[in-house]
């Protein structure tokens, strides 16, 4: 169920199941077209319905955030930067935490000058903002010397359902260029990690509604953990 916790923060936050699946491009068919039917798309999405995701994840030397999400520790958490289309004018630092199986997030917005700062090593404007998150990402650079690992771009197609507060999603097209170079530079990102499959992620608060459990099944769906920053960094 949804709850009330605390992550490198006095500040609490409302944390949401999150389930992923991996769909093959027949079961992505049906499945989308299903979701078509039935719930209103998220408004950022273009003509074809879908937008741009471009993400780029930061890790420590040691691979910290990576060996966590594969080890399947109880209680982890990653920063990355994140913008939406095709250019970087609008972007987000993003701390994703996951806590007993339930996941959460906090975010913070930066300019292109800001990020652009950030990559180049120049940090100081996290602790002259005063906001929270920024000044933790801060420590962590210094502390544990968190550094950006790997971009992670996809198409995603979304679908919204109020009762319960769900968000489903369809990521199309993974790739990434194996490094975080290009980021605010968006260009080709020619590796492909996932051949063609989708990831499907299903996101709800204290209960997920009937009509969406029913709407999502697929026959054999392939269920368990997939993380695209896992999945890209399979090309370092």
């Amino acid at each position: 169920m949804t709850t009330g916790t605390t992550i490198g923060t006095t500040e609490p936050f409302r944390l949401r199941h999150e389930v992923k699946h991996q769909l093959s491009p027949q079961e992505d068919l049906v499945l989308a077209s299903r979701l078509r039917k039935l719930f209103p798309r998220d408004g950022h999405a273009g003509p074809d319905g879908s937008y741009r995701v471009t993400s780029l994840y930061f890790d420590t030397p040691y691979d910290t955030a990576l060996r966590e999400k594969l080890d399947g520790v109880n209680r982890r958490e990653k920063f990355r930067l994140r913008y939406y289309g095709e250019r970087p004018d609008f972007l987000k630092l993003e701390k994703k935490f996951k806590v007993n199986g339930l996941c959460g997030k906090r975010s913070a917005h930066l300019t292109l000058e800001e990020a652009e700062r950030l990559l180049s090593g120049e940090d100081a404007f996290l602790l002259e903002r005063g906001e929270p998150l920024l000044s933790e990402l801060y420590h962590k650079l210094h502390g544990t010397l968190l550094r950006p690992r790997t971009v992670v771009c996809y198409d995603r197609e979304a679908f919204l359902y109020a009762p319960g507060n769900v968000r489903v999603t369809l990521d199309r097209n993974l790739r990434t260029c194996g490094d975080s170079a290009g980021f605010l530079s968006p260009g080709l990102f020619p590796l492909k990690p996932l051949d063609a499959l989708t990831v499907l992620e299903v996101k709800y608060d204290a209960f997920l509604p009937d009509l969406v459990r029913l709407a999502v099944q697929t026959p054999d769906r392939r269920a368990g953990a997939c993380s695209k920053y896992a999945l890209c960094r399979r090309f370092d």
